[in-house]
């Protein structure tokens, strides 16, 4: 017989957690709800949910609707969003998560202050350039959000080899993505430190969400026990990718599926320990669900 665990660190952080309680809250009172990109980046959560009533648009359908609610996910908005509601009459439940929140706010803070008071370069009356960089993945909900708090000005980056485009002439302001790796993100401020000019300011802010860092030795230990490893994540969810990739790499043996169908007889010939783990976005019953599948394999 196969022995399975669940990771108990895996599942719903606290800001996902959050954005579907007050999904399920609203839903429960009757009356249409509408939630503007996916409420979390698993396919079988937001398919319970679209059961239950949730009706799941995009930004351009967010333009035709008037006089109604939507929901904004953990992910945050850029304030034209916000905007956009004001002008056609939309109730707003704001479930942005508040280390995004918070993160949103620091960013626009510093465009702010750069648009109010530009610096001069000493000696020559010339006009500093700041660079407002986040390390995160373009296209990103989140991104989008923080991008939008500095008019589109922000430069994205994705990967250490993408920090060498920047220029080091120039002030730079490092942030993240909250869900983005911590060691990459400080081999990235070692580079730039290295690289800046002694003219420039570089300034880095740690703001990777800690209830995801943290998941990073938990899960790579919890990998290392096990003959198997079932990932269970939404391909579409960037801390996912993350979490993965870390499992992956302590344990060749791992696996990424969606959901229960997906797990093949063959993966389990000649194992005795099965690990099931997943992202910040993958509720505990979707892998509850990968253990009673192997369970009926035997």
């Amino acid at each position: 017989m196969i022995q399975i665990e669940i990771d108990n660190g895996s599942g719903f952080c606290f800001g996902v957690t959050t954005a579907i309680t007050k999904a399920e809250e609203e839903l429960a009172h009757g009356g249409t709800l509408y939630c503007l990109g996916d409420i979390v980046h698993n396919g079988m959560e937001c398919e319970r949910l679209r059961e239950m009533g949730l009706i799941t648009i995009n930004h351009d359908d967010l333009r035709e609707l008037h006089d109604v609610k939507v929901l904004l996910r953990a992910h945050g908005e850029p304030p034209e969003t916000y905007e956009l509601a004001r002008r056609n009459n939309i109730e707003i439940i704001d479930a942005t998560c508040p280390v995004v929140l918070q993160l949103q706010k620091r960013i626009k803070r510093q465009y702010d202050e750069n648009t109010q008071f530009p610096l001069l370069q000493e000696g020559t009356g010339e006009v500093t350039h700041t660079q407002i960089v986040i390390f995160g993945k373009k296209g990103h909900a989140e991104v989008l959000g923080l991008v939008g708090q500095t008019n589109s000005t922000a430069i994205v980056i994705e990967s250490f080899d993408e920090v060498k485009e920047l220029d080091f002439t120039n002030d730079i302001y490092l942030y993240s993505q909250t869900t983005k790796s911590l060691d990459e993100f400080h081999r990235i401020i070692d580079y730039i430190s290295s690289h800046i000019s002694p003219e420039a300011t570089f300034k880095s802010f740690d703001t990777i969400c800690r209830s995801v860092a943290n998941r990073m030795p938990n899960i790579s230990q919890f990998a290392t026990r096990h003959d198997l490893i079932l990932f269970v994540c939404g391909r579409k969810s960037s801390n996912g990718k993350v979490l993965f990739n870390e499992c992956l790499r302590v344990n060749p043996n791992t696996h990424l599926i969606e959901d229960p169908q997906e797990i093949q007889a063959e993966w389990l010939e000649g194992i005795q320990t099965v690990g099931i783990c997943g992202a910040t976005s993958t509720p505990k019953w979707l892998m509850e669900q990968c253990r009673d599948t192997i369970q009926q394999m035997q």
